[in-house]
């Protein structure tokens, strides 16, 4: 059971402060202008983590949001192309993301407008800022194995990917379809810090296993419970919901390898004993990402919407959620201990979002 589950007023705890929203209006200067009132937002956000805070900030700055969403197989993918495909004449304004390797996608494709340094929160970490400005990353979800928890004994819950490929998994080991959302970056990640080979031969173990894709990984957590497989990838978020559900379900992160030992050769010099398998270099972090959409129409509205999102409530709202997520300003994390995530791997998603084309190639050829 769930002992952090909160109740729709906290939930909404922060954001509706009238005071804090003035001053977001005027840091951005809103005018009167025929779209004064008015800012479209395209998100690939959860419905029910959204909603709430949408409607709270219409009631407290006086805007209306239009919203434009995509279903749960193809989030963010579906979204980045359609602002790639209307970046001549855009009708977005902010592009608020379950995850950056789209934005950052977005970013390379000059479809996002730099950011202002005084929008971004002080002290923000770097690997949270997309070049040039170009979005900012908050609220974050971990990429996590999730397992039965009747059916997997505590010996035997797997903490790294290479143990997802042993014999003992065979036919019981399941992941969202990586040509989208969080699965798409997650494969991108491990392609660009162990290369498409080490990937390749990942996969293709997995799939020697019998590895079941589903088109979600609400759809990975459901076969857990449904007793489909027994053990899968998937995120924090999605475990969470589960456990909401009464599911008898659990998760562990990703452990971090020791470094190669080194041991006395022939020679002067010392040499690393070969470790085979994929290295485990600790959990996948992946933030939501906020950006301004070069062009939109509605650009004052913009800078007041993100204002309010990068806001310390807004953070506290959705680590409260039922999504659990992980907050990045100090102040919120600190009420949120319990969901601090030990040793994160350290990622570039610039780097990530160019191993994409790679990492899907693999994909395609060992996943069909």
């Amino acid at each position: 059971m769930n002992p952090y589950a909160p109740t729709r007023r906290e939930l909404l705890r922060g954001l509706v402060g009238s005071a804090a929203l003035l001053g977001f209006q005027a840091a951005a200067g809103c005018s009167r202008s025929s779209t004064a009132n008015r800012v479209v937002l395209y998100t690939s956000v959860d419905d029910e983590v959204l909603r709430p805070i949408i409607a709270a900030f219409e009631r407290a700055s006086g805007l209306s949001v239009g919203l434009v969403t995509d279903t749960e197989a193809t989030k963010t993918t579906g979204l980045v192309q359609r602002l790639l495909d209307e970046a001549p004449v855009p009708r977005a304004d902010v592009w608020w993301s379950s995850e950056p390797s789209g934005t950052a996608r977005l970013a390379r494709e000059r479809v996002l407008e730099p950011l202002s340094a005084d929008l971004i929160p002080d002290a923000w970490p770097e690997r949270l800022i997309g070049k040039g400005r170009s979005w900012v990353g908050f609220a974050q979800r971990a990429r996590v194995i999730a397992f039965s928890a009747t059916r997997v004994g505590s010996a035997e819950i797997p903490v790294r990917l290479s143990e997802l490929t042993s014999s003992k998994w065979n036919d019981r080991v399941g992941m969202a379809r990586p040509q989208f959302g969080t699965t798409r970056t997650h494969m991108a990640a491990i392609a660009a810090r162990a290369g498409v080979e080490e990937l390749r031969k990942w996969l293709t173990s997995m799939k020697s296993r019998g590895l079941r894709l589903y088109d979600g990984n609400a759809s990975v957590v459901k076969a857990i419970a449904q007793a489909e497989i027994d053990v899968g990838l998937t995120d924090s978020d999605d475990v969470w919901a589960a456990r909401r559900n009464g599911w008898a379900v659990d998760s562990t992160y990703e452990s971090v390898d020791d470094p190669p030992v080194a041991v006395s050769g022939s020679g002067p010099a010392s040499r690393p004993v070969p470790r085979s398998g994929l290295v485990s270099v600790g959990p996948l972090l992946l933030p939501n990402t906020l950006a301004r959409v070069r062009g939109g129409p509605n650009a004052a509205s913009a800078l007041t919407l993100l204002k309010y999102l990068l806001s310390a409530d807004t953070e506290r709202a959705l680590a409260a959620s039922d999504s659990r997520n992980i907050p990045v300003h100090p102040g919120v994390a600190a009420e949120f201990e319990s969901l601090r995530v030990p040793s994160a791997s350290p990622v570039n998603f610039d780097d990530v979002e160019l191993a994409v084309d790679g990492a899907m190639s693999v994909c395609r050829e060992v996943l069909g």
